[in-house]
């Protein structure tokens, strides 16, 4: 057994869509069935949301702290603990998303940008992709919340969020990803790219 194969070798694995439907259309999001044959030539439906994809952002200050969000998810009735995220415009750069999202849910603009990697959040029913970027060099400024967004911002210190992993007080699944992220990274383990783009807004 292999814990990776090259490309082409898991064609035994693979399944073909043979058609497609549409169940719902929503503001951003769409459920669709599709029948696919199977690698034994059976056929199976796979019903799955397309999502057009997000940013999670890991926003580090200079002391050492971190920059959380607490916010209200309307699906589970709880108040989640989470980084600061959003979903991706049509067309729009992850990069892009993530300098975005960071000015108008908290304020802070970050000097240092990282791409840590990317993450599939429900691969059994949903396309979803999060791309996980780390910020630092952050300046605050005034937040920008769109309209009928509420949320509270928060700091804490990696120990305190790594602690709220284990205790179950977070257990967003994207914030999990990036305290692992974090973990690896401050203990020098993982090593990130930083690089100084320019400030959202100002791309031409």
């Amino acid at each position: 057994m292999s814990s990776k194969t090259p490309d082409g070798v898991d064609t035994h694995l693979r399944e073909e869509c043979t058609a497609s439907e549409l169940l719902f259309q929503g503001n951003f999001l769409r459920a669709k069935r599709d029948t696919v044959k199977l690698p034994d030539g059976h056929t199976a439906t796979r019903e799955y949301i397309v999502h057009p994809g997000a940013v999670v952002v890991v926003p580090l200050l200079d002391d050492g702290r971190l920059v959380l969000e607490r916010q209200y998810r309307y699906p589970i009735g709880h108040v989640m603990t989470e980084f600061p995220a959003g979903k991706l415009d049509a067309g729009e750069d992850p990069l892009l998303c993530g300098q975005r999202e960071l000015l108008e849910e908290t304020g802070y603009t970050a000097r240092e940008w990282a791409y840590a990697g990317a993450m599939h959040l429900a691969v059994a029913y949903s396309t979803e992709i999060i791309h996980i970027y780390f910020a630092r060099g952050l300046s605050l400024g005034t937040r920008q919340l769109d309209h009928g967004e509420f949320l509270d911002v928060i700091t804490a210190t990696p120990q305190e969020v790594l602690a709220w992993c284990r205790d179950g007080i977070v257990t967003d699944a994207k914030s999990q990803t990036c305290s692992l992220w974090l973990q690896n990274v401050l203990s020098g383990a993982w090593v990130l790219d930083w690089r100084s783009p320019a400030p959202f807004g100002t791309a031409g």
